[in-house]
């Protein structure tokens, strides 16, 4: 019979054979792993790769809860990975996650009931913005799906838009924000609500056309007594005084942790 040992490594030797295996898929193409410890599906290996690092290695959202059923929203869910970190984190949490893209939407679903954490969780067919209504997204089957305009390979489709501020009538105990350039406007339209707010992840986008916000972000995070630390996301510059790094139109990336 093999070791505890034996069996780790073994475990470890399959799970770097199964990453091989993932990367050799084409962009875009949509795939089953079992690299997250059920079978996931994929849209997007490129995606699928960063997000599980970040979130299942790294344990970016990981967080203290006061309470055995937190409340959690996760404002753009993709494919179910942070919800479904989020769940095993904390089996008994209330989460809300939202995904404007149906396609993603659909994968979505199928993820949660595949790593059996659905009961607790509503998914919602909608983009997280200031104002409810219909909106333009720009779907690029990844990660990067927004309502700017960015490259011409995203795809135009009118979707479902709701309000942040009608799901934040209670004590939240994590609120990510993660939308793809958005997030400026939602957190300015639900600054007065973020007192009920523990803990906040928001995805900072810069696109190089438009107007940087961070300033303002973090004045309203300061504002509503949060601390927060900084550091850079996926897409980063290593000489920016001589050439940003460029992607979907973006020239920078933060990621914004915000806490008590």
């Amino acid at each position: 019979m093999p070791s505890s040992a034996d069996m780790k490594i073994t475990m470890s030797l399959l799970k770097k054979i199964e990453r091989i295996r993932i990367r050799l898929h084409k962009r875009f193409q949509d795939f089953y792993t079992s690299y997250p410890g059920f079978n996931c599906k994929v849209i997007d290996k490129s995606s699928f790769l960063y997000m599980h690092d970040e979130i299942f290695t790294r344990e970016v959202y990981r967080f203290i809860s006061s309470r055995p059923n937190p409340f959690i929203i996760d404002c753009g869910a993709n494919i179910g990975l942070a919800t479904i970190y989020f769940k095993r984190l904390y089996p008994e949490a209330k989460v809300v996650a939202f995904e404007p893209d149906p396609a993603i939407f659909s994968t979505l679903q199928e993820n949660l009931e595949s790593a059996n954490v659905s009961r607790g969780v509503s998914c919602v067919q909608a983009c997280v913005t200031s104002t409810p209504g219909e909106v333009t997204f720009y779907s690029d089957h990844a990660d990067g799906g927004s309502l700017i305009a960015a490259s011409s390979n995203k795809k135009p489709i009118t979707v479902k838009a709701v309000s942040l501020a009608e799901y934040l009538t209670e004590k939240v105990d994590f609120l990510k924000i993660d939308i793809e350039g958005a997030e400026y406007d939602v957190l300015n339209s639900v600054k007065d609500k973020l007192g009920g707010v523990e803990n906040i992840f928001v995805e900072y986008h810069s696109f190089s056309k438009d107007r940087q916000t961070l300033a303002e972000i973090l004045t309203i995070l300061s504002e509503a007594n949060f601390r927060y630390y900084l550091e850079p996301g996926g897409s980063h510059s290593k000489n920016p005084f001589l050439e940003r790094q460029q992607y979907e139109g973006m020239d920078m990336q933060v990621n914004i942790f915000g806490y008590r």
